[in-house]
């Protein structure tokens, strides 16, 4: 079943954006294995694009699987899959990222934009909370943060305006964001995770998080343009 394809009920068919948006979230994490693993290997372990890989192979390989009731009930088996799936500390960190996220919409048949902020707000939160971090430690929440943060003045931007909100020029605010933070946290000193422990040798090279963060939005942009 493709990411746009029909399933069971109205509000799945209703939801094919989100399913959309999750399998290219995978997919992403998958390519790049290399990529964000060197990144990561800079003053980290390395692991990093391994064990995102390897947790999104199992998400890809289950994709018929989930429950599709509900946004909520379809983000949930995803987290659950990444929770037991990822290894390292990226398994609780994203894990707690779609589980979070699943809650913000716990109440929603259908998503829209302010969903969408709501859910990357939440996923932040949780990030925050599980990884004892916050902006400017320079983790994934530098891309994450800055990312939600234009991707909402963008929308409001549109509801001031009165037009119709751009699913595709908004995704491509919201991977320019991330592309632009994740950039910035290259001089930026680590501290959380094992580049922490590299002290001044963090200081030079971006965040393998944030870095991803920035990909997976740009191929989500790049994808969402070409499914339009």
């Amino acid at each position: 079943m493709s990411a746009t394809s029909p399933t069971a009920g109205s509000e799945s068919t209703a939801n094919s954006d989100l399913e959309f948006v999750v399998r290219t979230i995978a997919q992403t994490a998958v390519d790049n294995e290399r990529e964000f693993g060197e990144l990561d290997a800079v003053v980290g372990d390395g692991d990093f694009g391994y064990s995102l890989a390897r947790g999104f192979e199992i998400v890809l390989a289950d994709w018929d699987t989930f429950d599709r009731s509900s946004p909520s009930a379809f983000l949930k088996k995803v987290a659950l899959v990444i929770s037991k799936r990822v290894g390292g500390t990226s398994g609780p960190l994203w894990g707690t990222a779609f589980l979070r996220a699943a809650g913000a919409v716990s109440d929603r048949a259908e998503l829209d934009g302010t969903d969408a902020v709501a859910m990357l707000r939440a996923a932040a939160e949780g990030i925050k909370v599980r990884g004892r971090s916050d902006l400017g430690d320079k983790t994934l929440l530098d891309a994450l943060i800055p990312m939600t943060d234009a991707l909402e003045e963008a929308i409001r931007a549109v509801g001031t305006g009165g037009g119709a909100a751009d699913p595709v020029g908004l995704a491509r605010v919201a991977a320019s964001a991330a592309r632009t933070a994740a950039d910035a946290t290259t001089p930026m000193l680590a501290r959380r995770g094992r580049p922490s422990y590299t002290g001044e040798r963090s200081i030079g090279s971006p965040d393998a998080g944030a870095v991803a963060i920035a990909v997976i939005a740009e191929r989500i942009a790049d994808e969402w343009a070409r499914r339009t």
